[in-house]
């Protein structure tokens, strides 16, 4: 952790010109975006995976027809036509696996207020007003809301919303474009076109996902927030790219 303090604070350093003592928190965001280009590539299989997924949807409609009265046969068949096209039902979700080990990396960096046994200098940088070693609520106790450290959480959480607001209404276009309830759907049920338990209550709750990171941004330091609302916003920004 000491490594990667250290690699923070130079290239704080190396941007102090441009954006003064703002500069650690310019440093993480371009820590994210160095994060996001290495797991591109994952992002584009992922998005080659849904487009494939989605062409699947006739082909599991007929096997649904076919065995409609075995559910444990149509699992099987329908595993096996995922296999049979190299489609992964999980690739979605690698790419955002990879983020974890960054996001706690800098969650635990600016958390703690020693490092390797000396103080965490990263604690006295901020964003303009804000420290990013300091959560919503220290930000509530010193000024309020509409105070100075306040202030940079509203145009936080301002930005969350507005790609939350995205988000939603591309999920739900989605699921029209599909014509299913959920974007990847794996029925495994009967006669009737049931699904997974407890798929439907997912299904409601899909399009509201990306709000959940104003519930993250609130309670993390405001580092891991910052890594949090850039990543969201590459995010969506992806997505609108390689989805269309």
């Amino acid at each position: 952790m000491s490594v990667f303090a250290n690699l923070v604070e130079q290239l704080a350093q190396l941007l102090e010109p441009f954006f003064h003592a703002s500069a650690a928190a310019a440093a993480i965001v371009l820590f994210t975006a160095f994060v996001r280009l290495l797991v591109h590539p994952l992002s584009r299989a992922a998005a080659r995976g849904q487009k494939a997924r989605t062409q699947l949807q006739p082909k599991i409609a007929e096997l649904r027809k076919k065995h409609g009265k075995s559910p444990e046969r149509l699992q099987q068949a329908v595993l096996e036509l995922h296999a049979e096209e190299k489609v992964s039902p999980l690739a979605g979700c690698l790419p955002g696996l990879f983020q974890l080990p960054a996001f706690f990396l800098l969650y635990h960096l600016f958390s703690n207020p020693t490092i390797g046994g000396e103080a965490n200098e990263l604690l006295g940088h901020e964003l303009l007003a804000a420290p990013l070693g300091h959560r919503w609520v220290d930000a509530l106790g010193d000024g309020g809301v509409f105070g100075a450290a306040g202030l940079v959480y509203v145009a936080l959480f301002a930005l969350v919303a507005a790609v939350a607001a995205f988000n939603y209404r591309r999920t739900k276009r989605m699921m029209a474009a599909t014509g299913s309830s959920v974007p990847v759907s794996v029925p495994v049920g009967g006669g009737g076109g049931e699904q997974v338990p407890g798929l439907g209550a997912m299904t409601k709750v899909m399009p509201f996902m990306s709000f959940f990171t104003l519930v993250t941004v609130a309670v993390v330091p405001l580092a891991a927030a910052l890594y949090v609302v850039t990543s969201s916003t590459w995010s969506a920004v992806e997505r609108a790219v390689l989805y269309r």
